[in-house]
Order: C-alpha cells, then sequence, then structure tokens
C-alpha cells in the first residue's frame, strides 16, 4: 500500500512541476518568479498527499 502511494505521489508531483512550468511560460511570468510558484504549488500538493494519507491510514 505504501509503494503504491508513493509511486502515485511522485507521478502527481512530477505532473503539477510540468502543468506549473507550462503555466508560467503561457502567461509570460519572468524567470525569477518561475521558481518561488513552483515552489509554492510543491508545498501545497505534498501537503494534500500527506493529508490524503494520513486519512487513508487511519481510516
Amino acid at each position: 500500500m505504501v509503494f503504491i502511494f508513493i509511486l502515485l505521489a511522485t507521478i502527481i508531483i512530477f505532473y503539477m512541476n510540468l502543468l506549473m512550468f507550462r503555466f508560467c511560460i503561457q502567461k509570460e511570468i519572468p524567470e525569477e518568479k518561475h521558481h518561488q510558484i513552483i515552489r509554492t504549488a510543491n508545498i501545497a500538493t505534498m501537503i494534500l498527499l500527506i493529508s490524503s494519507y494520513v486519512e487513508i491510514l487511519f481510516t
């Protein structure tokens, strides 16, 4: 169960980074802001993944 969750979480993080990078390119956001936007999206995604894992673990 843990292995499957980690595998899916890795795929989700990778895909979210790809989407955020495309968003930055499409909206013509300056290069200096790309890192900050992607980091914020990664932190939010990690919080959601950890909370969903805890919910699955204790349900």
